[in-house]
């Protein structure tokens, strides 16, 4: 007879490992429940490979078009882009709405000489896509120059019209080496 897989975070309180396991997996569920029902009647939860691959792209062009609003400080471009409830959180963790990112960039509180992206990865979870890229910036805010390397995560959801928008911002800097705060 197998014993069971046991594992522990304090010698003196083993678990059973496949407790915790069937634990995570019904918290998974759970969690996904939400999401897939609020998805519009007859939305597929999984793309072929074609759909898979036209979503690609427009993500890919998406991502090109909010690259260029922000170098551009195009406030009516990043409005298309955005969906309503947009939230963001800034590399200083600053949380802004779609109105608050679109007036920061009609107010020019933030300006951007260069953006390069790299390293973008695209993942998609039914109607929703995952975005994440590695950016180098150059540019100006409101306390001094802007600069250095940066991840950032898009998260994009179709709306009631099918068309893709930004739901979700995040950034974090990447510390040089000798960064040691």
């Amino acid at each position: 007879m197998p014993l069971p897989l046991k594992f522990s975070l304090d010698p003196a309180r083993p678990c059973v490992l496949a407790s915790v396991l069937g634990a995570a997996v019904l918290v998974s569920i759970a969690a996904a429940e939400p999401m897939l029902a609020a998805q519009p009647a007859g939305t597929p939860t999984s793309m072929g490979r074609g759909q898979r691959h036209e979503s690609r792209h427009e993500i890919d062009q998406l991502e090109d078009q909010w690259r260029q609003a922000v170098l551009k400080s195009n406030p009516a471009a990043m409005q298309n882009l955005l969906a309503e409830d947009f939230l963001g959180i800034t590399a200083s963790g600053t949380l802004q709405t779609k109105q608050q990112m679109v007036d920061n960039l009609r107010a020019g509180r933030v300006h951007f000489s260069t953006l390069s992206l790299s390293d973008r990865k695209v993942r998609f979870y039914g109607t929703t896509a995952l975005v994440t890229s590695l950016a180098e910036v150059q540019g100006t805010a409101a306390d001094g120059p802007l600069a250095g390397s940066y991840r950032y995560t898009h998260v994009y959801a179709r709306d009631a019209h099918g068309a893709w928008k930004i739901v979700s911002f995040e950034a974090s800097r990447i510390r040089d080496t000798d960064d040691h705060r």
